[in-house]
């Protein structure tokens, strides 16, 4: 474990001011519209709670649902793969491709292929993996990761995304128009859709009682990458099944509120059996997830619907950018989802966190991030080579809490320190980086209230 990570990601992104207020403002401005699409519906806290339960029952029968929705998928034509980590989804995928001798794909936004690395895999391997999502395409083109789970471009001014396009595709230089810059979008994936021999996607539900999948979409790519080619295959993380169909409503009312305030998504796509002709494939990945389930508070991870929700309103990810996560999913639920998985490389994570509990307040589904969050900070604390200052630091904090005088003491002591701590030895502490320590009383609250308290009695 190194003293890397977070912080110095972070510091990176800091070093342009003027994108940081404007990625703020961009991303808080999502969140308003988040509340404002809450407002409007009266029963929004009964349908959280009711997808909370919805979620927490399945995650609690987890292996049946999944059997259930294996079996209804192939009464309907669907070959169902499971994979157990993310080389073994990608050689499942290359294998597909290779048989049915595809060269060119298509690729609607999935964060379970970007989980496993997907694209270098098979482009390694000869194949070309085109992303058809806008702003997913941008990141492809600039060879980097999205940084939002809804908007994966988010960080990026349109200026920058003109002197990309003019780069890779030739037009007009200096471009910075909006609806231009799509137009020239929309030109170049044209052309991707109509020569790929093959269409993948995520999934955002899987129906246990009718083996049917549904990937929502605004710009309905997945329904046209699907269309054409007659190989699809469609990546699922395990804990995207949902025990009913009359479940899905509910997900659908909170999905697109919660991630951008819309009522809706433009695209709703329901795929109940492969096309006439064509095939079906779908590839079911645990890649670490039976390790969140087998663990409170992790667990509750496993409901996330990617809605982005979490980090529209985190103070910390809206100033420190997606990419100074390190990890595919940045925020608050990536906090949790990495560290969980492998706590030793994404150590800074859980502490690059104020626990201010907004995240919880917005979960569609309920999800008690700040809670799972300290557990993984205990977790960082005892998994650190060498043990040090933090454990030092712990053990002595609990021996002053267990002594109300030694309390007193080091609270007197910690006053007139403060006064004098120089800000260099501060900068020390990647945590501590860009903070100002508040002025420090002169007297405590336990002295005026025993001044006050004399004050009464005389």
């Amino acid at each position: 474990m190194t003293a890397s990570g977070h912080p110095d990601r972070a510091a990176l992104f800091y070093e342009d001011p003027e994108r940081v207020r404007w990625h703020d403002q961009a991303i808080w401005a999502v969140r308003q519209n988040r509340d404002r699409g809450a407002a409007a519906v009266p029963e929004w806290e009964s349908l959280r709670q009711t997808a909370a339960e919805i979620k927490a029952h399945t995650l609690s029968r987890l292996p049946d649902y999944l059997e259930e929705f294996e079996d209804r998928a192939a009464r309907l034509g669907v070959v169902v793969h499971w994979a157990s980590d993310a080389n073994d989804h990608n050689t499942i995928v290359h294998g597909l491709l290779r048989d049915h001798g595809v060269t060119r794909a298509v690729k609607s936004k999935s964060m379970l292929s970007e989980e496993c690395g997907l694209n270098a895999f098979l482009e390694a391997r000869g194949i070309e993996v085109i992303d058809t999502d806008l702003g997913e395409r941008i990141v492809q083109l600039r060879n980097e990761p999205p940084s939002h789970i809804v908007m994966p471009a988010i960080h990026l001014r349109r200026e920058e995304i003109g002197e990309l396009f003019h780069r890779e595709f030739g037009s007009e230089e200096g471009l910075s128009d909006p609806d231009a810059l799509v137009e020239v979008a929309r030109d170049q994936l044209r052309r991707q859709f109509l020569e790929a021999e093959a269409g993948l996607t995520g999934v955002n539900f899987a129906i246990a009682e009718t083996g049917g999948l549904v990937v929502v979409t605004n710009e309905g790519n997945a329904d046209l990458g699907t269309a054409l080619p007659r190989l699809h295959i469609a990546s699922m993380g395990l804990e995207k099944v949902i025990p009913r169909l009359g479940d899905l409503g509910v997900f659908l009312r909170l999905l697109a509120r919660s991630a951008t305030g819309q009522a809706l998504s433009v695209y709703t796509s329901h795929f109940h059996g492969p096309a006439p002709g064509g095939e079906l494939h779908v590839v079911l990945v645990d890649n670490g997830r039976s390790g969140l389930l087998a663990r409170e508070p992790m667990r509750q991870a496993l409901s996330c619907i990617r809605c982005g929700a979490c980090l529209n309103t985190c103070p910390v990810y809206r100033r420190s950018g997606g990419h100074s996560y390190g990890t595919p999913v940045a925020g608050p639920i990536g906090a949790v989802l990495s560290p969980a998985r492998d706590i030793e490389a994404h150590a800074t994570l859980p502490k690059a966190c104020t626990l201010c509990g907004s995240c919880a307040d917005v979960c569609p589904v309920k999800i008690d991030l700040p809670r799972a969050l300290t557990v993984l900070r205990a977790d960082a604390v005892r998994a650190e080579r060498g043990g040090t200052r933090t454990r030092w630091a712990s053990w002595l904090g609990s021996q002053l809490l267990r002594r109300p005088g030694w309390t007193r003491l080091a609270a007197r002591l910690g006053r007139r320190l403060l006064h004098g701590v120089p800000s260099a030895w501060l900068e020390r502490d990647p945590r501590m980086r860009g903070r100002v320590l508040p002025e420090v009383a002169e007297k405590s609250f336990r002295e005026l209230w025993r001044e006050r308290r004399d004050e009464a009695s005389q």
